[in-house]
């Protein structure tokens, strides 16, 4: 079994420039390379060593060793016309393995379609990476939605039910280091962003969900709610969400919330191997119900 990090700094790092005086087992060579790979955005085709070294704060001259050595390994692609870097395919089978590897996402999946089709929502499954949501997997409705985000959309923490929800499934004390975390990250912003974290997460101790009601976008409604995984060792959060026209907070309280319920209570039975019993979600909802 992996150690844990002899400091437990590590287990929320920021910025690698914190792991090089958390713990001298921390390797900062290996945190500046993933640093780079980290740069790329979402909509980031191309980066030369000047842009790494500015997203980064990189060194430029350790920055080209970093880019030849990531290139020679397949995690970067050089494009001599352009003389910039993409990523490249060892990347794309890294994450591929994290999600094979990962049961709970082909569990959860058609538990989380038969939900999307009931509801005419989005459905998606994320796990935490510092300030923000990454999306694992995600099922689309057939109705309208304001928001069609895809796996590796990123969506922040504080503001969304999928975040506030996994805020609230961590341990005490990772809550508190993930609080820290984020009051780095927002610096002014952190005090209302607090206030607001913690009326979910008392709305979350009396209703087993979180909400966001526009929070992120003002156009959008959505629940949200953690599975622990591993003993609690792995928090991951559904949510689902769509038109704030659609989902008030009566029909996300009558409906969505206790969807979500059942939709975790389902994934953990098929995660332990008992047999569920019933389909994914509760017998006669139709999307209709929404407007009940």
């Amino acid at each position: 079994m992996p150690r844990r990090p002899s400091n437990p700094r590590l287990a929320n790092i920021e910025d690698w420039r914190d792991g090089a005086d958390a713990d001298p087992g921390f390797v900062t060579a290996l945190a500046r390379g993933l640093e780079i790979l980290r740069a790329f955005g979402r909509d980031d085709r191309y980066l030369g060593n000047g842009e790494l070294a500015k997203r980064t704060g990189i060194p430029k001259s350790t920055v080209s060793r970093l880019t030849q050595t990531l290139t020679a390994l397949g995690y970067l692609r050089y494009v001599d016309q352009l003389e910039r870097y993409q990523l490249g395919p060892g990347v794309l089978a890294l994450g591929y393995r994290y999600l094979a590897g990962n049961g709970v996402r082909d569990i959860a999946h058609p538990h989380m379609q038969a939900l999307a089709d009931s509801t005419d929502c989005s459905v998606a499954l994320g796990a935490g990476d510092r300030s923000e949501m990454v999306y694992v997997d995600v099922c689309q409705g057939r109705g309208p939605l304001i928001l069609r985000l895809d796996v590796g959309a990123r969506i922040p923490m504080p503001v969304t039910s999928m975040g506030r929800a996994y805020l609230a499934g961590l341990t005490e004390a990772d809550r508190e280091a993930a609080f820290t975390r984020l009051k780095s990250h927002y610096g002014d912003d952190w005090p209302g962003l607090r206030k607001g974290l913690e009326e979910a997460l008392k709305f979350y101790a009396d209703h087993g969900y979180c909400m966001s009601e526009g929070d992120w976008n003002r156009d959008v409604a959505s629940a949200g709610i953690p599975i622990s995984l591993e003993g609690g060792a792995h928090v991951l959060a559904f949510n689902c969400g769509g038109s704030s026209l659609r989902l008030t907070r009566r029909v996300i309280e009558r409906s969505i919330g206790p969807r979500l319920l059942e939709l975790v209570r389902l994934v953990e039975h098929d995660l332990a191997g008992a047999p569920t019993g019933a389909p994914a979600g509760t017998p006669g909802f139709r999307p209709r119900d929404l407007g009940s």
